[in-house]
C-alpha cells in the first residue's frame, strides 16, 4: 500500500475531506445512514449456537438473487474461495487459475496451504483464459501422469487486468467445459455486480455458469465487511462445517449481516456511477506526461495506469501531497478504483493531478 506522507492528511473511510480524493480501492467505503441504522435495530441471537435470523434472512435472499438453492455469509472474500476449494477438491487434486488471478496471488497461498492443490496457472488476456488451451490442460479423470482437475476458478470483474469483464460467451465456454469433463467451476466474483452491470445482465445469468460463486458485500456493495459464497444445498451444507473449521463461525453475526442486507437490496442500482467515474478518468488520461491509460476503456470501476519509467511509487507519493491517494502495482502500474465517496469533481481534481506529475 502507498506510504502516505506525515504531513498529509488522510480521509476517513475513503470520505473525501480537506481536499482529499482516496481511490485507492472501493474497500474503504463507509456505511449507508440506511446501513447504520439497519445494524443498528436488527433481530440477533447466536449464529453459531441456534442460527441468527438476520444472518439467515441475508443468505436466503443472496440465494434468491444468485440462481442458487443457498447461500453462506463468510467473513470475506477470500474465506469463500478457499471454502468453495475444499468442498469441490480433495487434497493432492488440481486447481486451475488464470495467472494474474486473485486466488492464485493475493489470498495468503490457501489454495496450496490450506486445500493441499496443485495450481495450474493458465495465461490469460483481460481475465480470459484460451479456451482451447483450457480445455487441452484440464484432465477430467485420473491418469498414471497425475491426479485430475478438481476446480477452475474463473475471476470476475479480473482485478489484475484494469476490472476487464469476461464476455458470457467465454462464460458459458468455461461451464460446458466444467460440465463435459465432471470439474467444478467457481467464480471468484468479488466484484460480481459489477460485472453483471458492465455485461448488461442479471447477476444471476453468471452465477449460473458455476457450481459456486463468491461475492463481496464490502466492496463496491459498501457493507463494512461479509461476504457470500452460493452453490447447491449440497455444497452449502458441506460448506458450513468447513466455515467453523477455518474460523468463521460467528455468533452475534445479524449486526454485519443486517448491514449486507441493505447492500444486497439497494447498492446494485448504483454501481453504474462508479462505473462511468471510471470512464470519466480514463478520458481526462490521454494526455499525460508520466503515465500512460490502458488503450481499452474500463468497463467496471478500476482503472489501470501504466508508469513507464518504473517510478510508480514515487508518483503516488506525489500524487499524495496533491490529496489524491492512489495505489502502486509494483513499479510500472499504478492503480485507480471509485467507489460511492468519488465525485465528479474528485476525479477532476485527480485528473489534474495526475496531469501535473
Amino acid at each position: 500500500m502507498t506510504e502516505i506522507l506525515d504531513n498529509t492528511p488522510v480521509p476517513v473511510g475513503g470520505i473525501s475531506h480537506d481536499g482529499i480524493v482516496d481511490l485507492r480501492s472501493d474497500t474503504v467505503t463507509r456505511p449507508t445512514d440506511a446501513m447504520w441504522e439497519a445494524m443498528k435495530t436488527a433481530t440477533l441471537r447466536d449464529d453459531t449456537l441456534e442460527g441468527d435470523p438476520t444472518v439467515a434472512l441475508l443468505e436466503h435472499e443472496a440465494a434468491l438473487t444468485l440462481g442458487k438453492e443457498g447461500a453462506l455469509f463468510v467473513c470475506s472474500g477470500t474465506m469463500g474461495n478457499t471454502i468453495a476449494t475444499l468442498v469441490h477438491a480433495p487434497r493432492g487434486g488440481e486447481a486451475i487459475v488464470d495467472a494474474h488471478a486473485h486466488m492464485a496471488h493475493s489470498e495468503g497461498g490457501a489454495l496450496s496451504r490450506l486445500a493441499g492443490l496443485f495450481c495450474r496457472m493458465v495465461p490469460s488476456t483481460r481475465g480470459e483464459m484460451d479456451l482451447a488451451v483450457l480445455a487441452d490442460v484440464a484432465r477430467g479423470g485420473f491418469s498414471r501422469y497425475g491426479e485430475p482437475t478438481a476446480i477452475i476458478a474463473v475471476e470476475t470483474t479480473h482485478n489484475a487486468s484494469g476490472g476487464y469483464v469476461p464476455s458470457m460467451h467465454y462464460m458459458q465456454g468455461i461451464a460446458s467445459l466444467g460440465a463435459e469433463r465432471g470439474i467444478a467451476i467457481h467464480i471468484d466474483g468479488a466484484r460480481l455486480f459489477n460485472a453483471a452491470v458492465a455485461l448488461r445482465q442479471p447477476v444471476s445469468a453468471l452465477a449460473g455458469c458455476a457450481d459456486s460463486v463468491t461475492f463481496c458485500l464490502s466492496k463496491g456493495l459498501g457493507a463494512p465487511m461479509g461476504a457470500i459464497l452460493a452453490g447447491d444445498a449440497d455444497f452449502i451444507l458441506r460448506a458450513r462445517t468447513l466455515r467453523r473449521q477455518v474460523g468463521g463461525g460467528l455468533r452475534q453475526a445479524g449486526i454485519m449481516a443486517a448491514a449486507g442486507l441493505v447492500a444486497l437490496r439497494e447498492m446494485p442500482a448504483r454501481l453504474q456511477e462508479d462505473h462511468d467515474r471510471a470512464h470519466r478518468l480514463w478520458n481526462g488520461l490521454a494526455h499525460t506526461n508520466r503515465i500512460e491509460r490502458d488503450d481499452i476503456a474500463p468497463q467496471s470501476n478500476i482503472v489501470r495506469l501504466r508508469v513507464p519509467d518504473g517510478r510508480a511509487e514515487a508518483y503516488c507519493q506525489r500524487l499524495a501531497t496533491a490529496g489524491i491517494l492512489v495505489r502502486a502495482n509494483g513499479a510500472h502500474a499504478i492503480r485507480v478504483v471509485t467507489h460511492r465517496h468519488v465525485t465528479n469533481a474528485g476525479i477532476d481534481q485527480a485528473i489534474h493531478a495526475f496531469r501535473a506529475l
